[in-house]
């Protein structure tokens, strides 16, 4: 962020480096801070009028105020075709009503994002950006959605019932919600930094959980006498790790496009489900416990490939680029 709005000013790669380490100690404590920095502040300091910018994104920098963003909807995932939550101008007001799904930051939001149709006849073109005031009144808030991993990670569902919104809450131009998230909010003609940090997440954890398994291997008695080092399965992973870690030095070199970005996310987030799955192998039925920390990486690892753009999304950005359609 801007350090005319009270942020440090610097590059993305520090954010980025910031959520690697925060990654060591799980996705459940990376995950929030990733969402707000890279999806919900970012956003905001970039297409809000100057007024809003000194209200909310100072307040976002000081951290007196939580961002999210809201995007997925029941029935859509993440196909922006299918988004029906919708806005209708009444005078000077926008009108809100639908729902959304899944919304990291969701329980403890102050200010949500919300992506609403508001030219149905255009589809993901007549998409618009609002910024939502979580304590709006028909603003309602679910009950923490109970996950199978990344417990400290806030998941909620929303409901917007006649929400009233001011015309100064619409993030840029109106139906251009789609070409900001996507294309305006590239960084040096990059991707989108969600599209960017998941991967480089996916790469950083897999390497920790190699290490891991490895350290403990050594130390455990019956099974995990011999190094892990020396197991077929390490060696096995270890080369994976290392051809995935040089997309990330592609990303760090700042050459990234939206195509190899979507690539990047693919290769990335599905090695860190094969790379968990063969760690917690290792472990044999220990792995399969709570005691051990591998169990959890191996849950948390399973979202990777669903949120922030589902693998069967990038195969088809990755077709088209490939193919010209």
């Amino acid at each position: 962020m801007e350090e005319q709005y009270g942020g440090a000013g610097t590059s993305p790669h520090v954010t980025l480096a910031m959520i690697e380490e925060l990654s060591e100690m799980g996705f459940g404590a990376s995950h929030p801070a990733m969402v707000f920095t890279t999806t919900s502040s970012h956003p905001t300091s970039a297409v809000t009028a100057p007024r809003a910018e000194s209200l909310l994104v100072a307040r976002m920098a000081k951290g007196e105020v939580v961002g999210a963003l809201a995007m997925t909807e029941p029935g859509a995932g993440s196909d922006v075709q299918g988004i029906r939550t919708n806005a209708v101008r009444d005078g000077d007001e926008w009108v809100l009503n639908g729902s959304k799904i899944f919304i990291t930051n969701g329980i403890h939001a102050d200010l949500v994002i919300v992506a609403a149709i508001t030219d149905a006849g255009k589809g993901a073109k007549g998409t618009s950006l609002f910024l939502v005031d979580a304590h709006s009144a028909g603003f309602e808030k679910s009950k923490k959605i109970d996950k199978i991993g990344q417990h400290t990670s806030d998941t909620a569902l929303l409901f917007f019932n006649d929400v009233r919104l001011p015309a100064t809450a619409l993030l840029g131009e109106e139906n251009r919600g789609f070409v900001i998230m996507m294309e305006e909010l590239r960084e040096n003609d990059s991707a989108s930094p969600l599209r960017r940090s998941l991967p480089l997440k996916a790469l950083w954890i897999s390497r920790c959980n190699m290490f891991r398994s490895a350290k403990l291997s050594d130390r455990k008695s019956g099974n995990f006498r011999i190094p892990a080092s020396n197991w077929q399965t390490l060696k096995r992973i270890s080369p994976s790790i290392g051809r995935s870690t040089s997309s990330a030095r592609e990303y760090a070199n700042g050459t990234l496009t939206a195509d190899t970005a979507a690539m990047l996310k693919l290769a990335s987030c599905e090695m860190q489900c094969r790379v968990a799955d063969q760690c917690l192998q290792l472990f044999g039925g220990y792995g399969y416990t709570a005691e051990y920390p591998i169990s959890r990486f191996y849950v948390d690892a399973r979202i990777q490939t669903i949120y922030g753009g589902s693998s069967e999304i990038m195969r088809e950005l990755v077709a088209r680029s490939m193919l010209g359609r």
